[in-house]
């Protein structure tokens, strides 16, 4: 058993304090928990540069190491770029690894060759999502295979999940732990009324704008007639992209858009307030944004699946099409009795399964295993994990 103090580096994530997504939020709260259990964590973060002045360097946040990696370059390359660079420094470090994703996972064979224990979140299955080229699906489907095989312990965040996952590993390989929310019992209108909605007469989606997640029939069943509501639709549309134009053309004068929101309090707020979450995701394991939706207390119109049902559960009323969604919209708009029974049965799912310090508590026990790692091992004093 290894005495020394747990180790762990996080790749994968654009990096922390939290700002780009579902990973970089759970990458934030795992190193702060883990980094107060006396953890060392050190998370590599992406810095897009013009010239490479320094390729890695670190620096301190609430105790957590940040390990800058500089790239020259932007988008797909740069990604590639950034997580080879993670994987060479990680090589040389005497952590566990955990990586967030296998869209980098051509480079974990050379990780393991080096000697590092490594665990896998593998995500949803990225070669499934229309939005992908024959060739761009097929790099996932290789990175999938690659990750699933390179790695010591995968982690699926969603039952559908960990059963793909078995058609590539023995099922023992893997260990199911889904996302976490935060709950909300409270939140302030400011935000709500600033968008010119009213609370419990607009229905929120919150999400990338691509097909795989709906949004298109979400505004279409919405924008049939007039409703006396509001659908708000959060999230950055692009100029010239095919599909946000339709969305456009699509909506009716009661929809909402009012961009991407990046304060998390006016977010919870926006939830907290609506009559309903709209989640039309069709693939992908335990949406970080139906879950957060959940512990907000939301009632949910989500699209039929595998996947939403067993997140969302008696929290939801479902549709598999733009009729079924509209009459959806319709129930939800005039039962207050079903939104009740809703917004009673999210808080019930989202305390059973849902809840970080359970999830993170899993992760540590997974890693510590993993690790070989002494659970009364000596832990840093509260000085040095501050880094003074």
């Amino acid at each position: 058993m290894n005495q020394a103090r747990p180790s762990l580096l996080i790749l994968g994530t654009r990096g922390i304090p939290a700002s780009h997504g579902g990973f970089e939020t759970f990458a934030e709260k795992l190193a702060l928990f883990l980094t107060k259990h006396g953890w060392h964590v050190g998370v590599y973060c992406q810095e897009e540069v013009a010239h490479v002045t320094e390729e890695v360097r670190s620096t301190t946040w609430q105790g957590v190491e940040l390990i800058h990696v500089q790239v020259a370059s932007t988008g797909p390359r740069a990604t590639l770029e950034f997580d080879w660079k993670c994987v060479k420094h990680a090589a040389t470090r005497p952590s566990v690894c955990l990586v967030l994703g296998y869209n980098g996972a051509i480079f974990l064979p050379y990780l393991k060759a080096k000697g590092r224990k490594i665990m896998t979140n593998m995500d949803g299955i990225e070669w499934k999502r229309a939005k992908w080229s024959l060739p761009i699906k097929a790099w996932f489907w290789l990175n999938e295979w690659i990750a699933a095989w390179s790695s010591h312990r995968l982690v699926a965040d969603h039952p559908a999940i960990a059963d793909h996952l078995a058609t590539r590993r023995p099922r023992k390989s893997t260990v199911m732990i889904p996302y976490g929310g935060v709950p909300v019992r409270s939140a302030p209108t400011a935000p709500v009324e600033a968008l010119g909605l009213q609370p419990d007469r607009y229905f929120i989606s919150i999400a990338r704008i691509e097909p795989d997640n709906g949004i298109l029939t979400l505004v279409k069943a919405f924008s049939r007639k007039k409703r006396n509501a509001r659908l708000v639709v959060l999230g950055t549309f692009v100029e010239g992209n095919a599909y946000h134009q339709e969305i456009l053309r699509s909506a009716g004068d009661e929809v909402v858009f009012p961009g991407a929101i990046y304060d998390e309090k006016a977010v919870q707020a926006l939830r907290f307030h609506a009559r309903a979450y709209v989640h039309g995701h069709t693939v992908g394991g335990t949406n970080p944004s139906l879950v957060e939706s959940l512990a907000a207390g939301n009632c949910v119109i989500a699209h039929d699946n595998k996947y939403n049902r067993w997140t969302a559960g008696d929290a939801a009323v479902f549709f598999t099409d733009e009729a079924s969604c509209e009459a959806a919209f319709e129930r939800l708009l005039h039962d207050d009795v079903v939104v009740r029974r809703g917004q009673a049965a999210a808080r019930r799912r989202a305390d059973a399964e849902f809840t970080w310090d359970k999830l993170l508590s899993t992760y540590e026990e997974e890693l510590l295993v993993l690790g070989g790692f002494d659970r009364k091992a000596p832990k840093a004093p509260p000085k040095a994990l501050a880094g003074e």
